[in-house]
Order: C-alpha cells, then structure tokens, then sequence
C-alpha cells in the first residue's frame, strides 16, 4: 500500500514526519495522515515525495511484489533463451554428426565393399550392418533438425 511505502522510505530516509513535511511543503498532520491511509497525497504531492526520496514514481507507489515479479521476468526470459540456444547448439551438433557419418559410410561402401560386407557379416540384426548405420546416421540428423526447429 502507498501508505506502507511513504511510512517505509521516510524511515529509511532517516526522517521525521515534520522534517519531511517541511521538506515537501504540507503538515507534519498530512503525512500522519498519508501514512495511516486516512488520506492520499496528490500527484503533486507524490512527485515532491519521489525525489525527496530520490526514487521513480513507479518505486513510490507499486507494489514491492509487483516491483519483484516485474525483475524476475527478465531473469526467467534470460533462462529460456540460454536453454533454446544449448537445444540448438545440440541440434546442430547431431544434425553435423548424422551428415559426416553419412558421408563416410557412402565413402566407406564405395571405395572398400569388402569393409562394408564385413559390416553386414558381423550384424546380428535381420537389417544389414550398413542399413542400421544408415538408419542411425539419419535419425542423429532428425532428431537435429527438431531441436533446431522446436520453438518454446
């Protein structure tokens, strides 16, 4: 409430209520009364009060929770983008890793097909040893491209 707040920064001012009234020109009784709620201080009046106090206006009359939420905002914002740009780091990682072992296995099959019979020969699964590289290097890359292109 701003009567919390003028009573809060008076304090902390070091002041009195005459020597604040004094210094913003009212009664030592309008700033009892500003800081009961009984009354609340005209435009004014809480300009005089902000740069007696040397604050924004806004600090003057918001809420200290509302001051809060408004400067973990930019923190939370800050988070999400260091996240969103290590989920890209890493889709670009694996989308390069998929594309390299793509190109080395297509080199590999080319110019040594026995190395790759060997490949093939030495798979327990029912696809040959190749076909499960080719699989792996292509599912490195999508899983890449979905990090690059999720958006929060």
């Amino acid at each position: 409430m701003l009567s919390e707040r003028i009573y809060q920064f008076r304090r902390k001012n070091g002041l009195s209520q005459e020597q604040l009234a004094e210094r913003i020109g009212v009664s030592r009784q309008a700033i009892s009364k500003w800081e009961s709620g009984t009354s609340t201080p005209e435009l004014e009046k809480l300009l005089a009060l902000s740069e007696c106090f040397n604050i924004t206006l806004d600090e003057l009359v918001k809420d200290g929770a509302a001051n809060q939420e408004a400067s973990e905002t930019p923190q939370k914002s800050e988070k999400d983008a260091v996240s969103k740009a290590v989920e890209m780091k890493a889709g670009v990682v694996l989308c390069l890793i998929g594309a390299i072992c793509l190109i080395l296995s297509g080199i590999m099959m080319v110019t040594s097909p026995r190395a790759a019979d060997q490949l093939n020969a030495a798979s327990t699964i029912t696809i040959s040893g190749s076909g499960v590289l080719l699989i792996l290097c292509v599912l490195s890359m999508v899983v890449g491209f979905v990090l690059i292109l999720r958006k929060k």
